[in-house]
């Protein structure tokens, strides 16, 4: 049965499922998931550019006591917050004897080297030279222009969201043995979703791909259900699109949540103990809805961020041994794609 398409905003958030497809019983999707299609739509996602920015983490791990730590392609890297708030980044490793700044607390602003006292107020200063950082309210970003090898831009390409403060926002980190192409592959299958995740997904349908005639946009339409709990569901309709060679963006454009997003980022961070590459994956949910309930959800962001976090973990756990089989077939060249 065909689901239908969500028509702007129910009276009721939830919907119920009158006739329910068993997970074996619903329309195969192999044929539609073209290997084709994905492909090329991954080369045009990695021939945008970036301009060297790199995700990190949440805007909210970068803190005023202690500094974030992050790895981009083997380099060390540490984020902290000045007195006056404003984020400062830059190597890792203190340039005295090496120490991990990581492990080394902030006073007032400045990182303080564990080891010998080394103070770092973000500045250069005895060969340690800050990078370029930026944070968008959600996300934290550092540019590594050796590492990129791109013409540099003064900010990276943050997508549109819906405004913060009347929207709850759950930031998840994962990591998976596999490059960034296979984490973006993954996203630019909408058609495994049903099949793959029914905890989540039910009545899966691609109705728009961007080589179809009179596509809209580069990009993925979908329409889909929510699964909450028993025959209850949210159907909704997202678009899944690339702004960034190592960013999938799915927003909502009709049905419950109209506006929220789901950014996919992914970060290389360099090769394992046994030479395989690894891959971060730093996903943001913004969520918001006009229904005056919602307002409910933004007093009890704690709790609800921690279930919006549960239940990418649960996805990514999924996602993840997605994209390391298709690394692993990839580099030993039996990957039928």
């Amino acid at each position: 049965m065909k689901p239908r398409r969500p028509a702007g905003r129910a009276r009721y958030p939830l919907s119920l499922r009158r006739r329910p497809v068993r997970w074996d019983k619903q329309q195969p999707t192999w044929r539609q998931a073209r290997p084709a299609l994905i492909a090329e739509a991954l080369k045009r996602a990695q021939a945008r550019p970036s301009g060297n920015w790199y995700v990190v983490g949440a805007s909210r791990d970068a803190r005023a006591d202690r500094p974030l730590s992050a790895t981009v392609a083997g380099q060390e890297l540490v984020v902290w917050r000045t007195a006056d708030g404003r984020p400062v980044a830059g190597p890792g490793s203190c340039p005295h004897l090496g120490a991990p700044l990581a492990d080394s607390p902030v006073r007032c602003g400045t990182l303080v080297c564990h080891w010998h006292g080394l103070a770092l107020d973000g500045g250069p200063f005895a060969g340690w030279e800050p990078l370029p950082v930026h944070d968008d309210g959600v996300l934290m970003w550092v540019r590594l222009d050796q590492v990129g090898g791109e013409p540099p831009t003064p900010a990276p390409v943050v997508p549109p969201r819906p405004q913060l403060s009347r929207s709850v926002v759950a930031v998840y980190t994962g990591t998976g043995i596999c490059e960034p192409e296979d984490v973006v592959a993954n996203r630019l299958d909408p058609w495994h979703g049903a099949w793959f995740h029914p905890y989540s997904f039910v009545d899966l349908t691609v109705v728009d791909t961007p080589d179809a005639e009179g596509a809209a946009e580069d990009g993925f339409t979908v329409d889909v259900s929510f699964k909450v709990a028993g025959r209850f569901v949210v159907p909704v309709r997202a678009v899944f699109t690339t702004p960034g060679p190592r960013t999938v963006l799915m927003r909502i454009t009709e049905g419950e949540g109209l506006g929220s997003v789901v950014e996919t980022h992914v970060t290389p961070l360099g090769p394992d103990e046994l030479g395989r590459p690894r891959t971060a994956v730093v996903e943001a949910v913004v969520a918001s809805s006009a229904r005056p309930g919602f307002a409910a959800a933004r007093a009890a962001a704690p709790v609800v961020r921690r279930l919006m976090t549960a239940g990418a973990a649960r996805l990514w756990r999924d996602d993840l041994a997605y994209a390391e089989r298709r690394w692993l077939l990839r580099s030993t060249g039996r990957f039928p794609g």
